[in-house]
């Protein structure tokens, strides 16, 4: 649910000896008996866990769409989107944004990572630096006002991220959490709370299982959903891609061919002509227009296709 208050402070998250109280902790009776399970049966009662997650992830949709419209008016407004993370949220976290550099053509730092214990976390195991609130904190002074901020814990407990998401709140950015817990304590320094309740893990308190697969699935959503506002996609085309290897420049091509239904000889052609700007080419080729009567409507649209064709085609139509 969202939080429209903005609570003095952050909560104090215990050190040492903290008992979570987290669905994620609780015991699974469907699972009690997976160690003398035949291999196959044991990989089936895994999948009926993960076939839960889905559902779960549904529900916590409507406050997602809060924290997508908060990250959609931070990038048009020049702002970021910060990831805070421990463990497997932090790694999962990077895994999202370093995608959308060569998916979107996104610049490096418009969405950042954070993990505690810094990138060699991101490797290595370093459990212990969860619990430290004031690196969160001191990761978190970059965080500016037109931010959106999101801490990402399955428990809801993390000190790092009590700290990262505190810090942000003083700057005046909009903070979210993503987690498996419904009553998490970190929902205090969280203007939206979008939890997917999976329940208890496959293993008790395993939360790289279905806690982190609910976390991928949230992510990947909410960035392939910004990046689709942000008008870096074409109808269900990535038209901004970055081709930094064969693959991905037979990509462009294709995609060409596939938006515009032009032969592939000709979309390359067109494609050269543009140098290499796939937006510019597409909407050369859809509307008609030379590449630079398309440069300089994306420019006006704000590199959206869809606008900057609509723009050339109510200019042909005033000069009738």
């Amino acid at each position: 649910m969202a939080r429209t208050s903005r609570l003095a402070g952050t909560p104090a998250v215990p050190a040492s000896g903290r008992l979570v109280a987290s669905p994620t902790e609780l015991r699974n009776d469907s699972t009690a008996d997976i160690d003398v399970l035949p291999t196959v049966a044991l990989l089936e009662r895994l999948n009926d866990e993960d076939a839960t997650v889905a559902a779960a992830v549904r529900r916590a949709l409507p406050d997602l769409a809060l924290v997508l419209d908060s990250a959609t008016r931070s990038l048009r407004s020049g702002g970021r989107v910060h990831y805070f993370g421990a463990g497997t949220p932090g790694r999962l976290a990077f895994l999202d944004a370093a995608e959308l550099g060569p998916t979107f053509d996104l610049a490096p730092g418009v969405v950042v990572a954070h993990i505690a214990g810094g990138e060699p976390a991101l490797t290595r195991a370093a459990e212990n630096a969860e619990d430290d609130q004031a690196a969160g904190a001191a990761e978190a002074s970059q965080v500016a006002q037109p931010d959106t901020v999101i801490g990402l814990s399955a428990s809801g407990s993390a000190a790092y991220v009590a700290g990262a998401l505190g810090r942000a709140r003083q700057a005046g950015a909009v903070t979210a959490l993503f987690t498996a817990n419904p009553q998490a304590p970190l929902s205090a320094v969280a203007d939206i709370v979008v939890c997917a309740d999976t329940g208890p893990e496959a293993i008790t308190g395993s939360t790289r299982l279905k806690a982190g697969t609910a976390e991928k699935m949230l992510l990947n959503s909410f960035s392939t959903a910004l990046m689709v506002q942000d008008g870096r996609t074409y109808s269900n085309l990535m038209v901004r891609l970055a081709p930094v290897n064969a693959k991905l420049r037979g990509r462009q091509v294709r995609l060409l061919t596939q938006a515009s239904g032009a032969a592939e000889a000709d979309c390359a052609a067109v494609l050269a002509a543009a140098g290499g700007d796939v937006p510019v080419a597409l909407v050369s080729l859809l509307s008609g227009a030379d590449p630079a009567a398309a440069r300089q409507a994306l420019g006006s649209a704000g590199g959206r296709v869809r606008a900057a064709i609509g723009l050339i085609t109510d200019t042909t139509t005033e000069a009738r």
